[in-house]
């Protein structure tokens, strides 16, 4: 049998590169009992990582002139401290705020730069520890961008959602944050009537902003890492098409591949870094206006 019959098709090698390595297949749209292993697999390994090369860089700093990491991180510090302090402007809030905002944005920068690997890199190595185990290698499913998951950035925003909730109860108090709900942005009135009617409204608006900034804070980062990885599929897939293909002009398939391969590895890391910054300028914000009384 030739290798270009044990090939598989464009739709196939896209949707066995979508599907998540689980501990048990997905049968509804919202599963709470199904775990994306993979995810949760690189997500944590990073996140200690990330902390990692933090608490080195904190445990080898002197007072001298810093090494090039040291500088690096330095910098880092500075800008998410400076933006912290224009956003956030209770002092006390920043000594949470600005290590949160700080640990928002190289967790997700690393979750992102995953896309810069080579795409059948891991799961490959990950088919043939799979089919060494007595398993079959093409059900040896991976995905490894955590934040091209959408449960993942999804908790990422609810746990934003409930840490400006809380921020929402410290700072203005359980009484002071309800009477917020019932009286913003409309307003309230001395007539009973009006009062209630104002006070629904109010309370609808509310919920309907917080369900908004949740939902877009998440679905931002998720669109734009899950388009990002498409795209790399589809130039994994014309060197494919090259590979496969005994045509005399097959070679421009090849240069194509390469070429584009390199362009958008170059603009994605743009992509990456900025992703990773707006979603910590919008977690610093929401928290700002959780601080705000309206």
């Amino acid at each position: 049998m030739s290798a270009e019959a044990n090939a598989p098709t464009a739709s196939e090698y896209i949707v066995h590169h979508l599907t998540h390595w689980q501990n048990k297949p997905q049968t509804e749209i919202v599963d709470f009992s199904v775990f994306n292993i993979d995810s949760l697999f690189f997500s944590i390994t990073l996140g200690i990582l990330g902390c990692f090369f933090l608490w080195k860089a904190a445990r080898k700093a002197t007072s001298g002139v810093p090494g090039r990491f040291q500088a690096a991180v330095e910098m880092l510090m500075e800008m998410v401290d400076g933006q912290a302090k224009s956003i956030v402007h209770n002092a006390t809030s920043r000594k949470l705020v600005a290590p949160l905002a700080l640990t928002v944005f190289v967790w997700i920068f690393l979750l992102n730069a995953m896309d810069l690997l080579p795409l059948d890199l891991l799961p490959t190595v990950w088919g043939w520890i799979y089919g060494a185990a007595g398993h079959d290698p093409h059900h040896a499913y991976l995905r490894v961008v955590p934040t091209a998951d959408l449960s993942v950035t999804m908790g990422l925003s609810v746990s934003v959602l409930l840490i400006c909730l809380f921020y929402n109860i410290k700072i203005k108090g359980m009484g002071g944050w309800a009477h917020e709900l019932v009286s913003a942005p409309f307003g309230t009135s001395k007539n009973p009537v009006f009062a209630v009617i104002l006070a629904v409204v109010n309370i609808a608006e509310q919920l309907i902003s917080f369900t908004a900034k949740t939902v877009s804070h998440g679905m931002r980062l998720f669109g734009n890492m899950y388009a990002g990885e498409l795209v790399f599929m589809l130039i994994a897939l014309l060197g494919g098409s090259w590979a496969f293909s005994a045509e005399p002009g097959s070679l421009m398939l090849l240069l194509l591949h390469v070429v584009a391969g390199w362009a958008w590895a170059v603009f994605h890391i743009i992509i990456i870094l900025l992703q990773a910054f707006v979603f910590m300028m919008l977690t610093l914000v929401y928290i700002g206006q959780a601080h705000d009384a309206h």
